[in-house]
């Protein structure tokens, strides 16, 4: 790569998050549009076939978000109304809203400074007898310490839910993040290595599991609903519960098909990336990704960066400000859930219950990482920082 520390600024503004789109998912989109069938159908069915076959789950129901898959796993696991959910504070607050809006309560742990995942010692320490989920949030594509929830989870029999939104490629001993627990759920979203603009996945371990979840899916009807309307004739459909509206469209699948296809491809180049930024960032004054064990495939979905207030005075927001103006977007992940006002209010949770959690959100930034990202961008990325802290 180009060396960093003379690069002049950036004339065009480097967007964190941009997805990378090739010419198979445009033409995928076209045939789509062309069809006439956009609608939930075929291309759909087929994204969930080569998902499950991916990542080995028994069934992947397509969904609309990461958010849905998660509330329809805990609505699906039949808890006692009320019952406790326990989760990381270090996390997106569509895991716990999920949790909130499928009427239970959430229960907040704190995460391993390093790594930023749940801490399984954390999780052991909030275990009471009205607990009975766990919602592990594999955190940047990092996988959590599996071995060590599992056995927690095995001993008090409770039931588990992975948040994957950032490790659709992540393997902890050989097996995929989504595959240990009763569900697994998946984001789609526009900034994610797998992208449907929106969209999600919701795998099961369960063999009968798929035609039910696709049922509560989609406002609760019969299994064939989707087909009612093709050239085969009309078929009238039943409703089998009061279901939801969470449905992925054939248009956004016809995107899904080809970044799911490139998946590893797009993995190894993201790694080049990581390596590079490792190397070229370690002398400034920041905490980089901690290194990963040999039984984990990281998914190298963020590269999170904590500002080292022991050797700078400049504040995370402050960073955050001077790489925009240098035209680099930037990322927080994240201010940690209980931070706010929502949660700090109805949980009564403070800063000092969850230390780590809170000391990283007050420090932490993530900066572009995809195949959309050039080896020229990250140079200007690491050019900007330097900038910044000078």
């Amino acid at each position: 790569m180009t060396d960093t520390r003379n690069r002049p600024p950036r004339d065009s503004y480097l967007v964190f998050g941009a997805p990378y789109i090739g010419e198979e998912e445009r033409a995928e989109v076209l045939a789509c549009l062309d069809s006439g069938w956009i609608g939930s159908g075929p291309r759909a069915s087929q994204l969930e076939r080569e998902f499950s076959a991916y990542v080995g789950a028994k069934h992947a129901v397509a969904l609309n978000s990461a958010t849905a898959a998660l509330f329809l796993a805990l609505k699906s696991l039949k808890l006692s109304p009320g019952a406790e959910v326990i989760a990381p504070s270090m996390t997106f607050c569509a895991t716990v809203n999920a949790i909130v809006h499928a009427g239970f309560k959430p229960v907040l742990v704190d995460c391993d400074r390093d790594t930023m995942n749940m801490d399984p010692a954390a999780l052991r320490g909030a275990l009471t007898p009205k607990t009975e989920a766990v919602l592990p949030v594999h955190f940047a594509g990092r996988p959590c310490e599996m071995k060590d929830i599992m056995t927690i989870v095995d001993e008090k029999k409770l039931a588990l839910v992975e948040d994957c939104a950032h490790a659709v490629e992540s393997t902890y001993e050989g097996k995929h993040c989504g595959t240990f627990g009763d569900f697994g759920a998946f984001s789609f979203y526009v900034t994610k290595n797998m992208s449907t603009a929106e969209g999600g996945m919701l795998i099961s371990r369960k063999a009968d599991d798929g035609d039910a979840l696709r049922c509560k899916a989609l406002h609760g009807l019969s299994k064939d609903a989707w087909n009612r309307f093709s050239d085969e004739g009309y078929v009238h459909y039943a409703v089998h519960e009061p279901g939801f509206k969470f449905n992925l469209t054939d248009l956004a699948a016809s995107l899904g098909l080809h970044q799911l296809r490139r998946l590893d491809r797009a993995h190894a180049y993201r790694e080049k990336l990581w390596t590079f930024y490792m190397r070229e960032l370690a002398d400034l004054p920041l905490t980089l990704p901690a290194p990963i064990p040999d039984n984990m495939r990281h998914a190298y979905h963020l590269f999170t960066c904590c500002v080292d207030d022991t050797k700078t005075r400049i504040r995370r927001d402050d960073v955050i400000t001077g790489l925009h103006r240098l035209n680099i977007g930037s990322g927080v992940h994240y201010i940690p859930v209980h931070a706010h006002p929502y949660y700090r209010e109805t949980l009564a949770v403070s800063d000092e219950n969850l230390p780590n959690a809170s000391y990283i959100g007050e420090r932490t930034f993530s900066i572009p990482l995809s195949m959309a990202v050039t080896q020229e961008d990250a140079a200007d990325v690491v050019a900007a920082l330097r900038r910044v802290f000078q």
